[in-house]
């Protein structure tokens, strides 16, 4: 039985096992034939900084804006504080809140201000990629090449990303964003009622096209669009105690739907998981082999640890899977990823 007539039930990793393109014995060989076969270097300018962001134009947004029909707005971060998910993995820690005024300073008198004022103040101090982010174009490279083709080491030094740093996508990300819950929309199949997929499942090209059909119009992928895609995993580890969900198994997007990351020409797509592609991978001793593809070949923005319960509970009652999606990571220069907070307006 071939894996594109295996029953979904029969199977935790979804459809890729036999993939064309996923060659388990060879995955370098698998690596280099995807990047090439899907590759935008150039497709900008030999300058370009903004990779796919480049899909979202003037008139893109304003199809956006006529979604917002009845002004629902939701946030699909995570919460900032210490109760996050990081472990410690490649100093990755969760953020650590300090405040260096608070109300006993005022009650007191002893902030120095005249006439009874006061005030509080704080300071934050965490990783970029803690919680909810965007990964950025000098994030992650392959052969020793950053997104365009250029040199790594002409792209991030020490002093950070000095070509596509995230500041450059600071006012870029406002489009219609597109809603795939793909944990509701195969649970059935899955033998599953809670909407959630289970670790190690690889979410195959024929996985979204089923939960586009399932869905309706509103589901429709094109250029420009942001794709959120809920798992169901981050309701699970909010239930269970976040567990290995930094760096753990995961359900994720299979190696194989790197064609279609490609041919949708979607300005970004992000996740509720922690590293957006399946985990474990799908090629023995790799790591993140999506990410290779994905950034610095196709210029395309991930987004992970993204929160999309409470827009995807609005969208099951009403059937309207698109919104206007704003998503502005914050301009740190020479960063190669943000925090953000996004707002899916409805």
């Amino acid at each position: 039985m071939t894996a594109n007539t295996a029953p979904l039930s029969n199977t935790v990793t979804g459809e890729s096992a036999d993939s064309p393109v996923i060659r388990r014995e060879d995955p370098l060989g698998s690596i280099r034939a995807m990047a090439k076969a899907h590759n935008n270097w150039g497709r900008w300018g030999e300058d370009d900084v903004l990779g796919t962001l480049n899909f979202i134009d003037a008139a893109k947004r304003v199809e956006a804006a006529a979604l917002v029909k009845t002004g629902e707005a939701f946030s699909l971060s995570q919460p900032f504080d210490t109760n996050g998910p990081q472990k410690g993995w490649r100093r990755r820690t969760n953020p650590v809140h300090t405040m260096t005024d608070t109300g006993v300073d005022a009650e007191r008198g002893n902030q120095g201000f005249p006439h009874g004022f006061g005030g509080a103040d704080d300071v934050i101090a965490m990783p970029l990629q803690c919680s909810t982010q965007w990964d950025g174009l000098g994030h992650i490279f392959d052969q020793g090449k950053a997104w365009n083709g250029r040199a790594a080491g002409d792209v991030v030094t020490s002093e950070g990303d000095l070509v596509t740093g995230i500041e450059t996508a600071a006012a870029k990300i406002v489009t219609r964003g597109v809603l795939l819950d793909v944990g509701r929309a195969l649970g059935p199949e899955l033998g599953r009622n809670d909407g959630e997929l289970p670790d190690g499942f690889a979410i195959t090209p024929e996985h979204l096209q089923r939960t586009i059909e399932r869905q309706g119009a509103s589901s429709r992928v094109g250029r420009g669009d942001v794709v959120v895609i809920r798992t169901g995993q981050h309701t699970r580890v909010r239930r269970d105690g976040w567990g290995d969900y930094a760096g753990g198994s995961a359900p994720g997007l299979s190696f194989s739907t790197a064609p279609w990351l490609h041919r949708s020409e979607i300005a970004g797509i992000a996740t509720d998981t922690w590293g957006f592609e399946v985990r474990p991978n799908e090629f023995d001793g790799a790591f993140q082999p999506l990410h290779q593809i994905a950034i610095p070949n196709l210029g395309l923005f991930l987004g992970e640890m993204w929160d999309p319960d409470g827009l995807a509970e609005a969208c099951a009652a009403d059937g309207r899977y698109d919104f206007l999606l704003t998503a502005a990571p914050l301009p740190i220069t020479g960063a190669v990823g943000s925090p953000v907070n996004p707002i899916a307006l409805r």
